[in-house]
């Protein structure tokens, strides 16, 4: 085994590690905040650290640079889904605080 392959190994375990601890986040956490904040947090982790292990793995810089762009369109769509389904229940939980619309 190489260096890189070596490194790409534990970037991929590392990557697996932080997919395990945001299930048993979800899982373990009482209230859907602190779901969601497991979820995200160390899904997008954990999808980083994949990410950078295969891009070292594939070693072709155009390859790389597809698996970081679809890195960020993750990290954006996970942060804006998270984000509404917080909007969403807190408003749910409280809905004397909206504002009147018209």
């Amino acid at each position: 085994m190489t260096i890189i392959e070596v490194i790409t190994v534990i970037l991929l375990v590392v990557g697996c590690f932080f997919f395990l601890a945001g299930t048993l986040g979800v899982l373990r956490f009482p209230d859907l905040f602190s779901r969601l904040h497991a979820l995200t947090k160390a899904d997008n982790l954990g999808l980083g650290f994949i990410a950078a292990g295969m891009a070292l793995h594939i070693a072709s810089p155009w390859a790389a640079l597809k698996i970081f762009t679809m890195w960020l369109l993750m990290l954006l769509a996970s942060s804006t889904s998270c984000y509404l389904i917080a909007r969403f229940q807190k408003e749910k939980e409280q809905p004397e605080n909206r504002k009147e619309e018209g």
